[in-house]
């Protein structure tokens, strides 16, 4: 399929995209919009886990701990400095923060360059760790910046919390910044730098033997991962308008690393799909907590059962699916059409048997 094709066929999906999106933001209600919103940013945040552990083989647990740093920087920059002063209760906020306002798209992206700045400066050391360590390392990383969190009241309002943050955050916004975190970093896969990460996650001696500077690579990968988790925990905060220290817990974590698996490692299609379906669930789960009738079986109201029914359904899928829903497959518009003209060579053939 010709390069100009393929750029008309996406330039289309583009505008049906921005169809639906347009349709869903003004006919649904906000309980949907709120679960749609909900998937996009996971999408953004499981895409950029996927770049480091999926492309680059790293077993990072810190995307929380990104979440946060970005959440907190976001809220600071676009809350108003009179509504800064009446939500810091414990003690008052320090300058500058107390003066700072900025719009959303540039506080985004002043949240995404500080957290890449801080995933340059953990990725450094830690990533010199393999394995479960790099795993242990990175879990310790995000429950640091969770617990100084809670512990600077002139900077976060510890315990308390962030409150009154504007709810910038839309379906504009959230499916906007997938698009564009899977632009990027699916161009970023399909250059030479990808080739590289896949090499050092297939074998790291032979990736440094054929001249591939470990340490770069992995570093690069690390930041660019922890730029899109700031810019996903910037729309969090605001779509939530409140955040506190609990936000940003190791579930948040697990629930990141839960839709990678889903959807399988190193294939951005399955974590797209993976993200929409796990919070559908997750929503649509939740009313067996209040109780269910199974036949003639009534069961209680048991809190948590919601989690309990979706990982038993995530245990079955990894059983029987190992490398998730896509197995590491990609969507491609050659595979799209020969899907659909499969489809018809199939529909043609059995008419004319039927006849």
């Amino acid at each position: 399929m010709k390069k100009q094709n393929k750029k008309i066929c996406t330039i289309i999906a583009l505008i049906i995209l921005f169809i639906l999106v347009y349709f869903a933001q003004n006919r649904l209600d906000a309980y949907k919009i709120r679960i749609l919103n909900l998937g996009a940013i996971y999408v953004t945040l499981g895409v950029s886990l996927n770049l480091i552990y999926g492309f680059t083989g790293q077993f990072s647990l810190g995307h929380a701990g990104f979440m946060a740093i970005g959440a907190y920087v976001t809220a600071l920059l676009v809350l108003p400095p009179y509504y800064k002063e009446a939500s810091f209760i414990l003690e008052p906020l320090i300058w500058p923060f107390t003066v700072i306002h900025a719009p959303f798209i540039v506080a985004l992206l002043l949240s995404g360059l500080i957290t890449a700045l801080a995933g340059f400066l953990i990725g450094l050391p830690v990533l010199r760790l393999k394995g479960d360590y790099l795993g242990i390392a990175t879990l310790g990383f995000a429950e640091i910046i969770r617990i100084i969190a809670n512990n600077l009241p002139h900077i976060t309002n510890g315990a308390l919390g962030i409150k009154g943050i504007p709810e910038f955050t839309n379906l504009w916004w959230t499916v906007g910044v997938a698009v564009v975190t899977i632009y990027i970093i699916k161009g970023l896969i399909n250059s030479s730098y990808g080739r590289a990460l896949m090499s050092i996650r297939e074998n790291e001696i032979a990736a440094e033997a054929v001249g591939i500077n470990l340490t770069y690579h992995k570093v690069m990968s690390f930041t660019i991962s922890a730029f899109f988790a700031g810019v996903g925990g910037g729309l969090f905060a605001c779509l939530l308008t409140t955040i506190d220290p609990k936000a940003f817990m190791f579930v948040m974590t697990f629930n990141i690393l839960a839709v990678v698996v889903l959807g399988g490692l190193g294939s951005i299609t399955g974590t797209v799909i993976a993200a929409f379906l796990y919070n559908f669930f997750l929503e649509y789960l939740r009313p067996i907590e209040a109780g269910f009738n199974l036949g003639p079986i009534h069961f209680p109201p048991i809190p948590g059962l919601r989690m309990v029914s979706f990982s038993v359904l995530l245990l079955v899928l990894i059983l029987y699916k190992q490398r998730g829903l896509m197995g590491g497959v990609e969507f491609t518009w050659e595979g799209f059409f020969r899907f659909i003209s499969r489809i018809f060579s199939n529909k043609k053939t059995t008419e004319g048997s039927a006849s």
